[in-house]
């Protein structure tokens, strides 16, 4: 396809190490990575990833989603998941093209373009599809103007505003505006992940959970496994692990300091979950995180 060939030759040309590099187009991020990746958890947040050339998983609870050149995917609210690279070498490396939503744009745009038929079903906060030729262009075009800073200002809104019409109008566009909604069961879930986010490194009480958003303990635990793939505990588990590993990488820290940190009870039970989500001891998976950076860029 002549289309995504010219956008994995324009993403090349303006990042050449691995790694994520900011654009001086707002919201655009290009990911480069020229080997294979171990799984790296991250917490994504709503964008578009568009995958020029290479592959990689997303693991999301217990559903895998595959990319592969010309896949995009669509994330709607804060989710934990674990992303590697399975297709790349120095001279096809991976490469992709990230784009927060902007909410605000999202919401006019949203107004301006009818809802598909039918009554929208409780979408899982996170798809891959196959990308189309129109999105494909629309992308493309945001691209160029990183080779043409002076139309950059006037037509990266334009056409970055087409990117967003085309998930509203195609297949994705019941789940994207469930993005800017303030109500209904997902709304109220977005409302329970933020929650979460912002206090999970105490203890979680579902019950409070359920009255802070205003549902009840089984309509939550159903509602937030569907959008999710995992339940609030889960969700809040891998929030506290990441958390965890990212102090001890950056700042050093020892395992009982994580642990406590992050409200385990003990740095044992710490170790055990740890082991079970990473598959290895904090100890070691550090110390090979730092031996081999290469292989710890995030997909």
């Amino acid at each position: 396809m002549e289309t995504l060939t010219e956008i994995a030759a324009v993403i090349a040309r303006h990042i050449s190490k691995d790694g994520f590099h900011a654009t001086p187009i707002e919201r655009v991020t290009l990911v480069r990575s020229s080997t294979v990746t171990m799984p790296m958890p991250n917490v994504y947040r709503p964008q578009l990833c568009l995958v020029a050339q290479g592959r990689k998983e997303v693991t999301l609870g217990d559903h895998v989603f595959r990319y592969a050149p010309g896949r995009y995917g669509v994330v709607t609210h804060d989710l934990p998941a674990t992303g590697l690279v399975v297709e790349a070498t120095p001279d096809k490396p991976y490469l992709c093209l990230y784009l927060d939503f902007d909410p605000v744009m999202l919401g006019h745009l949203s107004l301006r373009v009818p809802p598909p038929p039918g009554a929208p079903s409780l979408p899982k906060g996170k798809t891959v599809s196959e990308a189309g030729a129109d999105l494909l262009d629309a992308a493309l075009r945001l691209l160029r103007l990183l080779d043409d800073p002076t139309a950059l200002p006037v037509l990266g809104p334009l056409a970055e505003q087409e990117i967003l019409y085309r998930l509203l109008a195609g297949p994705d566009g019941a789940r994207m505006r469930y993005i800017t909604s303030g109500q209904g069961r997902v709304a109220q879930v977005g409302r329970a992940i933020a929650w979460i986010g912002q206090h999970f490194r105490e203890r979680l009480s579902i019950e409070r959970l359920a009255a802070e958003v205003g549902m009840s303990s089984s309509s939550l635990h159903e509602h937030f496994r569907a959008v999710t793939a995992m339940t609030p505990l889960q969700f809040q588990k891998q929030l506290r692990l990441q958390d965890a590993r990212s102090l001890m990488l950056i700042e050093d820290i020892d395992i009982t300091t994580a642990a406590l940190r992050m409200g385990y009870e003990s740095p044992s039970q710490f170790s055990r979950e740890y082991r079970r989500h990473f598959g290895e001891p904090p100890a070691r998976d550090i110390a090979r995180l730092r031996a081999l950076p290469s292989l710890a860029v995030i997909a």
